[in-house]
Protein backbone atom coordinates (compact mmCIF):
# COMPACT_ATOMS: atom_id res chain seq x y z
CA UNK A 1 0.00 0.00 0.00
CA UNK A 2 1.39 3.04 -0.87
CA UNK A 3 2.12 5.61 2.14
CA UNK A 4 0.27 9.14 2.18
CA UNK A 5 3.18 11.86 1.64
CA UNK A 6 3.39 15.38 3.08
CA UNK A 7 5.60 17.83 2.52
CA UNK A 8 8.07 18.67 5.02
CA UNK A 9 8.04 20.91 6.53
CA UNK A 10 4.43 21.63 5.16
CA UNK A 11 5.22 25.50 5.29
CA UNK A 12 8.82 27.24 4.41
CA UNK A 13 10.80 28.35 8.04
CA UNK A 14 11.59 31.14 8.44
CA UNK A 15 15.14 32.87 9.62
CA UNK A 16 13.29 33.82 12.94
CA UNK A 17 11.85 30.46 13.38
CA UNK A 18 11.85 29.51 17.29
CA UNK A 19 12.36 32.80 17.92
CA UNK A 20 16.18 32.77 16.90
CA UNK A 21 17.69 36.10 16.21
CA UNK A 22 18.47 37.15 12.60
CA UNK A 23 21.85 38.62 13.86
CA UNK A 24 23.18 35.07 14.09
CA UNK A 25 23.16 35.62 9.73
CA UNK A 26 25.64 38.25 9.89
CA UNK A 27 28.46 37.03 7.18
CA UNK A 28 31.76 36.23 9.61
CA UNK A 29 34.95 34.33 8.68
CA UNK A 30 36.87 31.95 10.95
CA UNK A 31 40.05 32.80 12.25
CA UNK A 32 42.92 31.95 10.27
CA UNK A 33 45.43 28.76 11.32
CA UNK A 34 48.64 29.75 11.45
CA UNK A 35 51.11 26.94 10.45
CA UNK A 36 51.61 25.14 12.67
CA UNK A 37 48.93 24.18 14.67
CA UNK A 38 47.28 21.41 16.74
CA UNK A 39 43.65 19.71 15.84
CA UNK A 40 42.75 16.40 16.79
CA UNK A 41 42.54 13.05 14.33
CA UNK A 42 42.95 9.25 15.41
CA UNK A 43 45.32 6.40 15.75
CA UNK A 44 44.91 4.73 12.57
CA UNK A 45 46.47 1.71 13.83
CA UNK A 46 44.08 1.05 17.24
CA UNK A 47 41.46 1.55 14.88
CA UNK A 48 42.45 -0.74 11.51
CA UNK A 49 43.73 -3.56 14.22
CA UNK A 50 41.43 -3.29 16.88
CA UNK A 51 38.68 -1.32 16.06
CA UNK A 52 39.39 0.85 18.85
CA UNK A 53 39.01 4.74 18.53
CA UNK A 54 41.50 6.55 19.84
CA UNK A 55 41.89 10.75 19.78
CA UNK A 56 45.35 11.93 19.64
CA UNK A 57 46.71 15.21 19.15
CA UNK A 58 48.21 16.17 15.32
CA UNK A 59 50.01 18.87 14.46
CA UNK A 60 49.33 20.56 10.99
CA UNK A 61 52.54 21.97 9.56
CA UNK A 62 54.43 22.99 6.37
CA UNK A 63 57.65 20.96 4.94
CA UNK A 64 58.72 21.27 1.39
CA UNK A 65 55.86 23.60 0.34
CA UNK A 66 53.69 20.59 1.54
CA UNK A 67 50.93 20.84 4.38
CA UNK A 68 52.05 17.48 6.74
CA UNK A 69 49.91 16.09 9.44
CA UNK A 70 51.86 13.98 12.31
CA UNK A 71 50.38 12.46 14.82
CA UNK A 72 51.89 10.04 17.63
CA UNK A 73 49.71 7.08 19.57
CA UNK A 74 51.22 6.30 23.01
CA UNK A 75 51.09 2.65 22.04
CA UNK A 76 51.93 2.95 18.01
CA UNK A 77 54.41 5.45 17.52
CA UNK A 78 54.32 8.13 15.07
CA UNK A 79 52.33 8.46 11.98
CA UNK A 80 53.30 11.16 9.09
CA UNK A 81 51.07 11.57 5.82
CA UNK A 82 50.28 14.30 3.28
CA UNK A 83 47.59 17.07 4.55
CA UNK A 84 47.24 19.09 1.44
CA UNK A 85 50.03 19.04 -1.32
CA UNK A 86 50.26 23.11 -1.73
CA UNK A 87 50.88 25.02 1.28
CA UNK A 88 50.35 28.47 -0.58
CA UNK A 89 46.74 27.28 -2.05
CA UNK A 90 45.95 25.99 1.28
CA UNK A 91 46.89 29.27 3.07
CA UNK A 92 44.49 30.86 0.01
CA UNK A 93 41.68 28.59 0.74
CA UNK A 94 41.57 29.44 4.43
CA UNK A 95 40.73 32.83 3.52
CA UNK A 96 37.41 31.68 2.39
CA UNK A 97 36.32 29.98 5.43
CA UNK A 98 33.22 31.27 6.49
CA UNK A 99 30.92 30.62 9.34
CA UNK A 100 27.48 29.13 9.03
CA UNK A 101 24.29 28.88 11.38
CA UNK A 102 24.87 24.96 11.79
CA UNK A 103 21.90 22.81 12.92
CA UNK A 104 19.54 23.66 15.63
CA UNK A 105 18.29 20.40 15.99
CA UNK A 106 21.00 17.81 16.54
CA UNK A 107 20.17 14.30 17.13
CA UNK A 108 22.58 13.07 20.06
CA UNK A 109 24.22 14.95 23.01
CA UNK A 110 27.79 15.67 23.31
CA UNK A 111 28.80 12.13 25.46
CA UNK A 112 31.99 10.66 24.36
CA UNK A 113 33.49 13.37 22.33
CA UNK A 114 33.99 13.72 18.61
CA UNK A 115 33.82 10.94 16.78
CA UNK A 116 32.05 8.97 18.93
CA UNK A 117 28.68 10.76 19.49
CA UNK A 118 28.09 11.45 15.76
CA UNK A 119 24.77 11.88 15.13
CA UNK A 120 25.00 15.00 14.47
CA UNK A 121 26.07 16.24 18.19
CA UNK A 122 26.04 19.90 19.57
CA UNK A 123 29.67 20.25 18.39
CA UNK A 124 28.71 19.85 14.93
CA UNK A 125 29.31 23.24 13.05
CA UNK A 126 27.15 22.55 9.53
CA UNK A 127 23.94 21.95 8.67
CA UNK A 128 22.72 19.26 5.66
CA UNK A 129 23.96 20.31 2.29
CA UNK A 130 23.54 16.51 0.52
CA UNK A 131 21.65 13.94 2.58
CA UNK A 132 23.16 10.62 1.82
CA UNK A 133 20.62 7.63 2.33
CA UNK A 134 22.43 4.00 1.97
CA UNK A 135 19.55 2.16 0.74
CA UNK A 136 21.14 -1.56 0.60
CA UNK A 137 25.06 -2.77 1.02
CA UNK A 138 24.33 -5.55 -2.13
CA UNK A 139 26.07 -4.36 -5.18
CA UNK A 140 27.13 -6.14 -8.87
CA UNK A 141 30.18 -5.37 -8.75
CA UNK A 142 33.41 -5.74 -5.96
CA UNK A 143 35.56 -2.67 -6.36
CA UNK A 144 38.94 -3.39 -4.57
CA UNK A 145 39.08 0.20 -3.65
CA UNK A 146 35.73 0.80 -2.32
CA UNK A 147 34.55 1.58 1.23
CA UNK A 148 31.60 0.20 0.95
CA UNK A 149 32.35 -3.63 1.36
CA UNK A 150 28.92 -4.71 -0.06
CA UNK A 151 27.91 -8.07 0.55
CA UNK A 152 31.32 -9.57 1.35
CA UNK A 153 30.65 -9.44 5.08
CA UNK A 154 28.23 -12.24 4.66
CA UNK A 155 25.33 -9.73 5.79
CA UNK A 156 22.89 -8.03 4.11
CA UNK A 157 22.45 -4.25 5.26
CA UNK A 158 18.70 -3.01 3.48
CA UNK A 159 16.85 -0.75 5.57
CA UNK A 160 12.93 -1.48 5.16
CA UNK A 161 10.83 1.11 2.86
CA UNK A 162 9.29 2.33 6.17
CA UNK A 163 12.74 3.00 7.61
CA UNK A 164 13.89 4.71 4.44
CA UNK A 165 10.84 7.04 4.33
CA UNK A 166 11.58 7.96 7.79
CA UNK A 167 15.56 8.25 7.18
CA UNK A 168 13.92 10.88 4.56
CA UNK A 169 11.76 12.10 6.78
CA UNK A 170 14.10 12.91 9.46
CA UNK A 171 16.25 14.99 7.05
CA UNK A 172 13.53 17.21 6.48
CA UNK A 173 12.96 18.02 9.84
CA UNK A 174 16.32 19.50 10.07
CA UNK A 175 16.29 23.26 10.87
CA UNK A 176 16.89 26.05 9.82
CA UNK A 177 17.69 24.52 6.39
CA UNK A 178 15.61 21.05 5.80
CA UNK A 179 17.97 19.22 3.93
CA UNK A 180 17.18 20.50 0.22
CA UNK A 181 18.72 17.41 -1.96
CA UNK A 182 19.69 13.56 -1.20
CA UNK A 183 21.61 10.78 -2.60
CA UNK A 184 20.80 7.40 -2.86
CA UNK A 185 24.00 5.46 -2.59
CA UNK A 186 24.93 1.96 -1.22
CA UNK A 187 26.26 -0.86 -2.13
CA UNK A 188 24.90 0.01 -5.44
CA UNK A 189 21.07 1.39 -5.30
CA UNK A 190 19.93 0.22 -8.33
CA UNK A 191 20.21 -3.60 -7.13
CA UNK A 192 16.75 -2.13 -4.80
CA UNK A 193 13.81 -2.99 -6.05
CA UNK A 194 12.40 0.02 -4.60
CA UNK A 195 14.29 2.34 -5.79
CA UNK A 196 11.97 4.39 -8.16
CA UNK A 197 9.87 4.18 -5.11
CA UNK A 198 12.22 6.36 -3.19
CA UNK A 199 12.80 8.59 -5.56
CA UNK A 200 9.41 9.50 -5.69
CA UNK A 201 8.90 10.00 -2.18
CA UNK A 202 12.05 11.93 -1.71
CA UNK A 203 10.02 14.92 -3.96
CA UNK A 204 7.16 14.44 -2.01
CA UNK A 205 8.78 15.11 0.95
CA UNK A 206 10.11 18.33 -0.25
CA UNK A 207 13.81 17.00 -1.64
CA UNK A 208 14.05 20.00 -4.59
CA UNK A 209 17.63 17.49 -5.97
CA UNK A 210 17.25 13.97 -5.73
CA UNK A 211 20.16 11.61 -7.47
CA UNK A 212 21.71 8.48 -7.25
CA UNK A 213 25.39 7.56 -6.46
CA UNK A 214 25.85 4.76 -9.27
CA UNK A 215 28.64 2.48 -11.40
CA UNK A 216 24.93 2.29 -13.87
CA UNK A 217 25.63 -0.72 -14.87
CA UNK A 218 21.36 -1.63 -15.28
CA UNK A 219 21.77 2.08 -16.67
CA UNK A 220 23.78 0.69 -19.44
CA UNK A 221 21.71 -2.29 -19.95
CA UNK A 222 18.10 -0.70 -19.87
CA UNK A 223 17.23 1.76 -21.58
CA UNK A 224 13.59 0.95 -19.99
CA UNK A 225 15.52 1.46 -16.61
CA UNK A 226 16.89 4.48 -16.96
CA UNK A 227 13.21 6.38 -18.66
CA UNK A 228 11.71 4.87 -15.25
CA UNK A 229 14.21 6.27 -12.78
CA UNK A 230 13.52 9.91 -14.79
CA UNK A 231 9.75 9.53 -15.02
CA UNK A 232 9.86 9.08 -10.87
CA UNK A 233 11.84 12.19 -10.73
CA UNK A 234 15.30 11.50 -10.57
CA UNK A 235 17.49 14.52 -11.04
CA UNK A 236 20.89 13.56 -11.40
CA UNK A 237 22.92 10.36 -11.86
CA UNK A 238 26.34 10.83 -9.59
CA UNK A 239 28.07 8.66 -12.06
CA UNK A 240 31.43 6.63 -11.12
CA UNK A 241 33.93 7.41 -14.27
CA UNK A 242 37.53 6.63 -13.76
CA UNK A 243 38.83 7.12 -17.35
CA UNK A 244 38.64 7.16 -20.90
CA UNK A 245 40.84 3.90 -21.42
CA UNK A 246 40.16 0.46 -19.72
CA UNK A 247 43.21 0.04 -17.75
CA UNK A 248 41.87 2.55 -14.52
CA UNK A 249 38.56 0.28 -14.29
CA UNK A 250 40.62 -3.07 -14.30
CA UNK A 251 42.84 -1.85 -11.66
CA UNK A 252 40.09 0.17 -9.87
CA UNK A 253 37.14 -1.83 -10.29
CA UNK A 254 37.77 -5.37 -11.38
CA UNK A 255 36.50 -5.43 -14.91
CA UNK A 256 36.24 -3.12 -17.82
CA UNK A 257 33.17 -0.84 -17.53
CA UNK A 258 34.17 1.95 -20.09
CA UNK A 259 32.02 0.34 -23.42
CA UNK A 260 29.07 0.24 -20.13
CA UNK A 261 29.66 3.40 -19.47
CA UNK A 262 29.31 5.10 -22.49
CA UNK A 263 26.01 3.06 -23.06
CA UNK A 264 24.98 4.74 -19.67
CA UNK A 265 25.32 8.00 -21.01
CA UNK A 266 23.78 7.42 -24.32
CA UNK A 267 20.71 6.39 -23.02
CA UNK A 268 20.20 9.38 -20.81
CA UNK A 269 20.80 11.11 -23.87
CA UNK A 270 17.82 9.45 -25.25
CA UNK A 271 15.59 9.31 -22.18
CA UNK A 272 16.22 12.92 -21.70
CA UNK A 273 17.94 12.99 -18.16
CA UNK A 274 20.18 15.61 -18.92
CA UNK A 275 22.00 15.85 -15.70
CA UNK A 276 25.17 13.51 -15.25
CA UNK A 277 27.85 14.11 -12.51
CA UNK A 278 31.02 12.12 -14.26
CA UNK A 279 32.91 10.86 -10.47
CA UNK A 280 36.56 10.00 -11.10
CA UNK A 281 38.67 8.19 -8.51
CA UNK A 282 41.95 9.47 -8.72
CA UNK A 283 44.35 7.06 -7.65
CA UNK A 284 48.24 8.19 -7.95
CA UNK A 285 49.40 5.68 -10.84
CA UNK A 286 46.31 4.69 -11.90
CA UNK A 287 44.61 7.50 -13.75
CA UNK A 288 46.14 10.77 -12.52
CA UNK A 289 47.07 11.16 -16.43
CA UNK A 290 43.40 11.26 -17.64
CA UNK A 291 42.04 14.55 -15.50
CA UNK A 292 42.14 16.84 -18.51
CA UNK A 293 40.90 14.35 -20.89
CA UNK A 294 38.30 13.86 -18.95
CA UNK A 295 37.56 16.91 -18.31
CA UNK A 296 37.01 17.60 -21.99
CA UNK A 297 35.19 14.29 -22.58
CA UNK A 298 32.65 16.20 -20.25
CA UNK A 299 32.12 19.38 -22.39
CA UNK A 300 32.09 17.54 -25.21
CA UNK A 301 29.21 15.94 -24.33
CA UNK A 302 27.71 18.53 -22.05
CA UNK A 303 24.49 18.24 -23.40
CA UNK A 304 23.98 15.66 -20.69
CA UNK A 305 26.98 16.08 -18.55
CA UNK A 306 26.78 18.84 -15.35
CA UNK A 307 29.82 18.36 -13.58
CA UNK A 308 33.07 16.51 -13.13
CA UNK A 309 33.82 15.52 -9.51
CA UNK A 310 37.19 14.56 -9.05
CA UNK A 311 37.74 12.01 -6.01
CA UNK A 312 41.04 11.91 -4.79
CA UNK A 313 41.53 8.12 -3.36
CA UNK A 314 40.80 7.44 0.25
CA UNK A 315 42.98 4.61 1.67
CA UNK A 316 40.70 2.59 3.87
CA UNK A 317 43.18 -0.31 4.69
CA UNK A 318 46.21 -1.24 6.91
CA UNK A 319 49.19 0.08 4.55
CA UNK A 320 52.84 1.74 5.53
CA UNK A 321 54.11 5.28 4.39
CA UNK A 322 55.82 4.02 1.57
CA UNK A 323 52.96 2.61 0.10
CA UNK A 324 50.77 4.82 0.73
CA UNK A 325 52.42 7.66 -0.93
CA UNK A 326 52.90 5.71 -4.02
CA UNK A 327 48.68 6.18 -4.02
CA UNK A 328 48.33 9.12 -2.22
CA UNK A 329 47.00 11.99 -3.99
CA UNK A 330 45.56 15.46 -2.89
CA UNK A 331 43.24 18.06 -3.85
CA UNK A 332 46.52 20.87 -5.06
CA UNK A 333 48.07 17.88 -6.78
CA UNK A 334 45.12 16.90 -9.04
CA UNK A 335 44.41 21.00 -9.83
CA UNK A 336 48.05 21.20 -11.08
CA UNK A 337 47.71 18.32 -12.99
CA UNK A 338 44.53 19.50 -14.40
CA UNK A 339 46.16 22.55 -15.45
CA UNK A 340 49.41 21.16 -17.03
CA UNK A 341 46.76 18.52 -18.56
CA UNK A 342 44.56 21.94 -20.19
CA UNK A 343 47.37 23.73 -21.63
CA UNK A 344 46.20 25.95 -19.16
CA UNK A 345 43.02 26.88 -20.15
CA UNK A 346 41.65 25.68 -16.40
CA UNK A 347 44.64 27.66 -14.13
CA UNK A 348 45.25 26.93 -10.29
CA UNK A 349 43.80 30.22 -9.82
CA UNK A 350 40.65 29.79 -11.30
CA UNK A 351 39.25 27.06 -7.70
CA UNK A 352 37.76 28.13 -4.69
CA UNK A 353 36.94 26.15 -1.41
CA UNK A 354 33.34 25.13 -1.31
CA UNK A 355 32.73 27.43 1.64
CA UNK A 356 33.33 30.28 -0.53
CA UNK A 357 29.63 30.11 -1.88
CA UNK A 358 28.50 30.12 1.75
CA UNK A 359 27.26 33.96 1.25
CA UNK A 360 25.60 33.22 -1.38
CA UNK A 361 23.41 30.91 -0.42
CA UNK A 362 23.14 33.13 2.56
CA UNK A 363 21.83 36.38 0.33
CA UNK A 364 19.96 34.28 -1.93
CA UNK A 365 18.09 33.15 1.45
CA UNK A 366 18.00 36.02 3.24
CA UNK A 367 16.43 38.04 -0.03
CA UNK A 368 13.48 34.93 -0.24
CA UNK A 369 12.91 35.26 3.53
CA UNK A 370 13.96 31.90 4.25
CA UNK A 371 17.21 30.16 5.25
CA UNK A 372 18.21 28.48 2.26
CA UNK A 373 21.38 25.93 1.57
CA UNK A 374 24.70 27.52 2.79
CA UNK A 375 27.69 25.44 1.26
CA UNK A 376 29.60 25.80 4.44
CA UNK A 377 32.17 22.80 4.73
CA UNK A 378 35.94 23.17 6.08
CA UNK A 379 37.86 24.77 3.53
CA UNK A 380 40.16 21.48 3.07
CA UNK A 381 37.80 19.24 2.15
CA UNK A 382 37.10 20.35 -1.11
CA UNK A 383 37.90 23.09 -4.35
CA UNK A 384 35.60 23.76 -7.04
CA UNK A 385 35.03 25.89 -10.43
CA UNK A 386 32.93 26.37 -13.25
CA UNK A 387 33.74 26.19 -17.00
CA UNK A 388 31.67 28.64 -19.20
CA UNK A 389 31.22 26.70 -22.56
CA UNK A 390 30.79 28.63 -25.92
CA UNK A 391 28.53 27.13 -28.70
CA UNK A 392 32.20 25.86 -30.56
CA UNK A 393 33.03 23.76 -27.36
CA UNK A 394 35.76 26.23 -26.22
CA UNK A 395 35.63 26.71 -22.67
CA UNK A 396 36.78 29.16 -20.11
CA UNK A 397 36.74 29.41 -16.19
CA UNK A 398 34.32 31.57 -14.92
CA UNK A 399 36.94 33.82 -13.23
CA UNK A 400 37.34 34.97 -17.02
CA UNK A 401 33.77 36.31 -16.76
CA UNK A 402 33.40 37.86 -13.61
CA UNK A 403 35.48 39.02 -10.40
CA UNK A 404 34.39 36.00 -8.36
CA UNK A 405 36.16 37.44 -5.01
CA UNK A 406 34.17 40.56 -5.39
CA UNK A 407 30.40 38.86 -6.18
CA UNK A 408 31.63 36.65 -2.92
CA UNK A 409 32.15 39.90 -0.82
CA UNK A 410 28.65 41.59 -2.91
CA UNK A 411 26.25 38.85 -1.23
CA UNK A 412 28.06 39.16 2.60
CA UNK A 413 27.07 42.80 2.23
CA UNK A 414 23.62 41.87 1.00
CA UNK A 415 23.32 39.55 3.73
CA UNK A 416 24.82 41.79 6.45
CA UNK A 417 21.91 44.49 5.29
CA UNK A 418 19.13 42.00 6.55
CA UNK A 419 21.37 40.24 9.65
CA UNK A 420 21.73 43.79 10.84
CA UNK A 421 18.25 44.91 10.25
CA UNK A 422 18.84 48.20 8.13
CA UNK A 423 16.02 50.34 6.72
CA UNK A 424 15.34 49.37 3.49
CA UNK A 425 17.19 46.15 3.53
CA UNK A 426 15.10 44.99 0.55
CA UNK A 427 15.49 47.89 -1.69
CA UNK A 428 19.42 48.51 -0.64
CA UNK A 429 20.03 45.10 -1.83
CA UNK A 430 18.69 45.08 -5.01
CA UNK A 431 20.15 48.27 -5.65
CA UNK A 432 23.75 46.77 -4.69
CA UNK A 433 22.80 43.75 -6.55
CA UNK A 434 22.38 46.37 -9.96
CA UNK A 435 25.75 47.58 -8.91
CA UNK A 436 27.41 44.77 -8.92
CA UNK A 437 27.34 44.81 -12.77
CA UNK A 438 30.83 46.58 -12.60
CA UNK A 439 32.38 43.17 -11.70
CA UNK A 440 30.93 41.50 -14.43
CA UNK A 441 33.77 41.10 -16.95
CA UNK A 442 31.79 39.62 -19.98
CA UNK A 443 28.58 41.73 -19.72
CA UNK A 444 26.73 40.36 -22.37
CA UNK A 445 27.22 36.42 -21.29
CA UNK A 446 26.15 37.78 -17.26
CA UNK A 447 23.05 40.33 -17.91
CA UNK A 448 20.63 37.40 -18.22
CA UNK A 449 22.17 35.57 -14.90
CA UNK A 450 21.80 39.49 -13.33
CA UNK A 451 17.83 40.24 -14.48
CA UNK A 452 17.07 36.94 -13.04
CA UNK A 453 18.37 37.58 -9.34
CA UNK A 454 16.90 40.94 -9.06
CA UNK A 455 13.29 39.47 -10.14
CA UNK A 456 13.33 36.49 -8.13
CA UNK A 457 16.47 36.43 -5.96
CA UNK A 458 16.55 32.27 -6.08
CA UNK A 459 18.63 29.04 -7.75
CA UNK A 460 16.00 28.45 -10.10
CA UNK A 461 16.81 31.82 -11.58
CA UNK A 462 20.50 30.11 -12.09
CA UNK A 463 18.86 27.51 -14.80
CA UNK A 464 19.52 29.54 -18.20
CA UNK A 465 23.21 30.17 -16.81
CA UNK A 466 23.61 27.06 -15.91
CA UNK A 467 22.83 25.47 -19.23
CA UNK A 468 26.13 26.84 -20.46
CA UNK A 469 28.48 25.88 -17.50
CA UNK A 470 30.22 22.69 -16.29
CA UNK A 471 30.94 22.41 -12.91
CA UNK A 472 34.26 21.20 -12.03
CA UNK A 473 34.95 19.93 -8.34
CA UNK A 474 37.31 18.20 -5.96
CA UNK A 475 36.51 16.63 -2.87
CA UNK A 476 38.84 14.61 -0.76
CA UNK A 477 37.43 12.43 1.46
CA UNK A 478 39.60 11.57 4.77
CA UNK A 479 40.61 8.02 5.65
CA UNK A 480 42.30 6.72 9.19
CA UNK A 481 45.72 7.79 8.27
CA UNK A 482 44.63 11.67 7.19
CA UNK A 483 41.31 12.47 9.15
CA UNK A 484 41.13 15.63 10.79
CA UNK A 485 37.94 16.04 13.54
CA UNK A 486 37.96 19.53 12.71
CA UNK A 487 37.05 18.85 9.40
CA UNK A 488 34.24 16.23 10.41
CA UNK A 489 32.63 18.50 12.45
CA UNK A 490 32.32 20.72 9.57
CA UNK A 491 30.88 18.17 7.24
CA UNK A 492 28.03 18.87 4.94
CA UNK A 493 27.83 15.82 3.28
CA UNK A 494 25.71 13.44 5.47
CA UNK A 495 24.27 10.01 6.01
CA UNK A 496 21.08 9.34 7.31
CA UNK A 497 21.06 5.93 9.28
CA UNK A 498 17.49 3.90 10.60
CA UNK A 499 18.50 4.68 14.31
CA UNK A 500 17.82 8.39 14.16
CA UNK A 501 21.57 9.45 13.43
CA UNK A 502 22.57 12.16 10.89
CA UNK A 503 26.53 10.92 10.55
CA UNK A 504 28.83 13.11 9.02
CA UNK A 505 30.51 11.85 5.51
CA UNK A 506 34.12 10.48 6.25
CA UNK A 507 33.56 9.02 9.82
CA UNK A 508 30.72 7.20 8.75
CA UNK A 509 32.80 5.89 6.46
CA UNK A 510 36.20 5.59 8.27
CA UNK A 511 34.52 4.51 11.53
CA UNK A 512 30.72 4.06 11.84
CA UNK A 513 30.32 1.96 8.75
CA UNK A 514 31.26 -1.32 10.33
CA UNK A 515 29.03 -1.26 13.57
CA UNK A 516 26.13 0.36 12.01
CA UNK A 517 25.89 -2.87 9.08
CA UNK A 518 26.32 -5.17 12.08
CA UNK A 519 23.69 -3.83 14.35
CA UNK A 520 21.09 -3.26 11.35
CA UNK A 521 22.34 -6.23 9.24
CA UNK A 522 20.73 -9.72 8.80
CA UNK A 523 22.60 -12.68 7.27
CA UNK A 524 22.51 -13.22 3.71
CA UNK A 525 20.46 -16.74 4.02
CA UNK A 526 17.55 -14.57 6.14
CA UNK A 527 17.24 -11.82 3.89
CA UNK A 528 16.70 -14.47 0.99
CA UNK A 529 13.70 -16.07 2.95
CA UNK A 530 12.70 -11.92 3.94
CA UNK A 531 12.71 -10.25 0.23
CA UNK A 532 12.30 -13.45 -2.22
CA UNK A 533 14.76 -11.91 -4.31
CA UNK A 534 14.11 -11.96 -8.24
CA UNK A 535 17.38 -12.71 -10.55
CA UNK A 536 18.66 -9.32 -10.16
CA UNK A 537 18.89 -8.95 -7.02
CA UNK A 538 20.32 -12.74 -6.53
CA UNK A 539 22.97 -11.77 -8.59
CA UNK A 540 24.12 -8.85 -6.68
CA UNK A 541 25.42 -11.57 -4.64
CA UNK A 542 26.28 -14.15 -6.39
CA UNK A 543 27.37 -13.09 -9.60
CA UNK A 544 29.00 -9.19 -9.63
CA UNK A 545 29.35 -8.18 -12.94
CA UNK A 546 32.07 -9.05 -15.69
CA UNK A 547 32.77 -7.43 -19.34
CA UNK A 548 34.83 -11.09 -19.73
Amino acid sequence: MEPEIKPIPEEPLTHTEDGNDISRYHVEKHDLHKLPYTTQSICPECFLANDEVTVIDATIYEEDGKVMMKKTCDKHGEFVDVYWGDADMWRKAQTYWYKTVGLDNPRTETVDGCPNDCGQCPQHKSHTALALLDVTNRCNLRCPICFAHAAESGTVYEPTPEEVLEMMKNLRRNRPVPAPAIQFAGGEPTVSRHLPDYIRWAKELGFRHVEIASNVIRIGKSLEYTQELLDAGLSTIYMQFDGLTPEPYIEARGTNLLPLKMQAIENCRKVGLDSLVLVPTVVRGVNEDQLGDIIEFGVKNRDVVRCVNFQPVSITGRIDYEARQQMRITIPDCIKLIEEQTDGKIPVDAWFPVPAMMPLGRGLGLMKGTPQLELSSHFACGMSTFLYIEDDGSYEPITELIDVEKFIELFAEISNLYADEKRAASKRAKAKLAAGIRHIKRKGVMLNLLKAFLNRGDYDSLSEFMERVIMIGMMHFQDPYNIDLERVQHCDINYSVPDGRIIPFCTMNTIHRAHLEKKFGIPIEEWRKRSKPDKMEEESITKPYTSN
